[in-house]
């Protein structure tokens, strides 16, 4: 208890007055000096922002440091992930898992090689033409904006702006995958750590997945749903973008042919590469078809070549796309694209492939888990009614 004297100024007391006494309980001043819930909520968020903000950084660093063996195992996981259920179809038919491993590994290992060596081979090839080509656009679009009354300073200006993003960017961009490739001892270990990482992910990859599962700090079925969805996520996504690519290298490919331009395997090979990267790939191959056609061919060649890519990239590819990808992200487009340029801004080609379906997994994880907790809740409400733990399943898609 807390006792004070109560005085009263100015002027003196008067004699025989009766001195005032004052008594607080200090449980009555505790909620004087509290913070206000929404103050605390906000601080606790942001605390909790800085320490995401961190571990993000952690990993971008710490990723950095060990990208000579991380990217390798990456690369060699998502390949697993996407052609595992081949090897256990093989197993059920009384193939060993190792044999099968190994049969579809060497069928892998041929088809990148394969792909490499047309890819990089054809564009390092024809660098110097597409280079030429290039410039030959830039041109034409420099005397375009003079004819439309742009003064000639500012013509040649955008000019060099183009040739700066064209022509040299995609010299230095080739020049810097054929330079990366010349690295014959760092592609020698990539090959190497990427080619033994998916052995043993093929042959072991039920028992790598139980030993995630057990040392994940997680309840056995939320562990269970977590991998079962970041592994159908990455294997649904992968299968059906490979199949997206595929179809609109060949619908580039063919009207290529029928336009006339040069260079179609290059063309074909960059749209089919590019198409991994949701969204950005697509567009910036088509950007480097239509500035290849205008100055092989002019703008007639160049307008038919963008009227080609909006139909593949655009109606074809929607058509085409739900079919072979299904459910497999559910997220917003918007969504996809933002998280594709944020990951690739901290990991760089990896993050732009990987951050799409991963945020999807995400997603999904999160709404299995909440429909778990419903059925749960359901349960204690009701225990004689029919919620039970089949609704805690992960929903097909």
């Amino acid at each position: 208890m807390i006792r004070g004297r109560l005085r009263r100024h100015p002027g003196t007391p008067e004699p025989g007055a009766r001195e005032e006494i004052v008594e607080i309980d200090p449980a009555q001043l505790s909620g004087i000096f509290n913070v206000p819930d929404w103050l605390r909520d906000i601080g606790m968020m942001a605390w909790l922002l800085v320490g995401i903000t961190l571990l993000i950084s952690g990993l971008v660093w710490l990723g950095a440091l060990t990208q000579v063996i991380t990217i390798p195992v990456i690369v060699a996981g998502i390949v697993a992930v996407v052609g595992s259920p081949l090897v256990g179809w093989l197993h059920r038919h009384r193939v060993p898992r190792a044999l099968g491993a190994l049969l579809l590994m060497l069928a892998v290992v041929a088809a990148g090689i394969g792909l490499g060596v047309m890819v990089a081979g054809g564009i390092e090839s024809q660098e110097s033409s597409i280079a030429s080509h290039l410039d030959d656009a830039k041109d034409a679009i420099s005397g375009w904006l003079q004819d439309a009354g742009v003064s000639q300073e500012r013509a040649d200006r955008a000019k060099q702006d183009l040739g700066k993003g064209a022509s040299e960017g995609i010299s230095a961009l080739l020049g810097g995958v054929i330079s990366g490739i010349g690295r014959l001892s760092s592609l020698a270990f990539f090959l190497a750590m990427t080619v033994l990482s998916l052995f043993f992910l093929l042959k072991d990859g039920p028992s790598i997945r139980a030993w995630t599962e057990s040392h994940m700090g997680l309840p056995a079925p939320v562990a269970r749903i977590v991998t079962q969805r970041t592994i159908g996520s990455m294997r649904g996504y992968f299968l059906g973008t490979t199949l997206v690519a595929l179809f609109s290298a060949v619908v580039v490919g063919i009207g290529s042919l029928i336009i006339g331009v040069p260079l179609v395997g290059t063309i074909v090979a960059v749209t089919f590469v590019a198409g991994y990267i949701p969204y950005i790939g697509a567009w910036s191959a088509a950007i480097f078809a239509v500035l290849l056609t205008l100055g092989a061919e002019g703008a007639a060649a160049a307008s038919a070549m963008a009227f080609l890519q909006l139909l593949a990239n655009g109606p074809l590819q929607q058509i085409v796309q739900p079919f072979a990808m299904g459910t497999a992200l559910g997220i917003h487009p918007l969504a996809v694209l933002i998280v594709t340029i944020a990951g690739g801004a901290l990991f760089g080609t990896v993050g732009l492939i990987v951050a799409a379906p991963l945020v999807a997994a995400v997603v999904r994880i999160s709404a299995d888990l909440a429909r778990a907790r419903e059925a749960e809740r359901r349960a204690d409400e009701d225990p004689g009614g029919t919620a039970g733990p089949e609704a805690a399943t992960p929903a097909p898609g």
